[in-house]
């Protein structure tokens, strides 16, 4: 017989959507994946969605939950204001905010906000990661690296997020990959990149030594007319020279640290970043994405009492 749930967790993105079901200690009972982001909710409705997975697993219509991502966008089910930085990471968790009218106990955590000037930023779903490798990576000050479409790195100082950034690479490859001249040199469906390609480590060391790609750019272009640069080593050179221009960019700001950067990371693009971080000659801590991000939404249910200290 399986625990009874005593609360469900959810991660809600802007194309994808994680539900978990968690018991009374905050371990796992039954975990449901979806296309149903803030895209699709927007229209469904997001009470209904949530809903409709919940009851499909089973679950009490009264059953609590605990949102992180863009459900508490400003486009989202309901806003859940920023929270300025410094700012601790408990403070964070505990300013959830509750959605009225929902039919159960929902609260979404909130995202981060930067204003800084000169380096204005935000964040939404990443904060619950970080919260979720706090634990993991204790006190002192450490530089987290968060790989994805826009890719972001915080510091952390003794559990309060200090400052963070964000580098869209992942949108900047897609754009130069289909939008731009370099769409000829990569084909119609950029080939899969793999961190051990010596075309990858090679133009990342290039971009790591001074961090400026704009001459080079092109270069991937020329490469192919002038020295046969296949489509996929030309996909491999776009991904090294940003992603090595992003963490030679990222360390100028940030500075390095004693501690080893904390990738929060998983799969392909994990991968690539891990190596591209040894490359530029810094020590990697990996840490599982998904695993932090549950984790992360735990803590929030407990700093909210919506479940037990464990």
């Amino acid at each position: 017989m399986s625990p009874k749930p005593t609360i469900a967790a959810v991660d809600w993105g802007t194309t994808r959507m994680r539900v978990w079901l968690l018991d009374a200690t905050g371990a796992v009972v039954d975990e449901r994946r979806s296309d149903e982001g803030l895209l699709t909710a927007q229209h469904k409705g997001f009470a209904p969605v949530l809903d409709g997975h919940l009851a499909s697993m089973g679950a009490p219509a009264d059953l609590p939950a605990i949102v992180c991502g863009m459900a508490g966008a400003r486009q989202g089910w309901i806003e859940a204001p920023y929270v300025e930085v410094p700012a601790s990471l408990g403070d964070i968790l505990g300013a959830a905010v509750p959605v009225p009218g929902a039919g159960r106990d929902v609260r979404i955590v909130p995202g981060l906000a930067q204003r800084k000037e000169g380096a204005p930023d935000v964040m939404r779903g990443e904060e619950t990661q970080l919260a979720g490798v706090a634990a993991e990576v204790g006190s002192g000050s450490h530089l987290v690296c968060m790989p994805g479409t826009h890719c972001k790195w915080v510091g952390v100082d003794d559990g309060t997020v200090a400052g963070f950034g964000t580098w869209p690479t992942g949108e900047m490859f897609s754009v130069f990959a289909q939008h731009s001249i370099l769409r000829h040199s990569l084909g119609e469906k950029p080939a899969p990149v793999a961190p051990d390609n010596a075309v990858f480590r090679d133009w990342c060391n290039e971009a790591l030594s001074d961090g400026d790609i704009g001459a080079r750019l092109f270069g991937i272009r020329a490469a192919g007319l002038l020295s046969g640069l296949g489509q996929a080593d030309a996909a491999a050179a776009l991904s090294g020279l940003l992603i090595g221009a992003e963490i030679a960019s990222a360390t100028r700001r940030f500075g390095k640290r004693e501690t080893p950067v904390v990738l929060v990371g998983s799969g392909p693009l994990g991968a690539l970043y891990a190596e591209a971080l040894t490359l530029g000659g810094l020590a990697v801590r990996i840490a599982d994405a998904d695993k932090a991000v549950l984790s992360g939404l735990v803590a929030a249910a407990r700093r909210n009492g919506m479940l037990a200290e464990g």
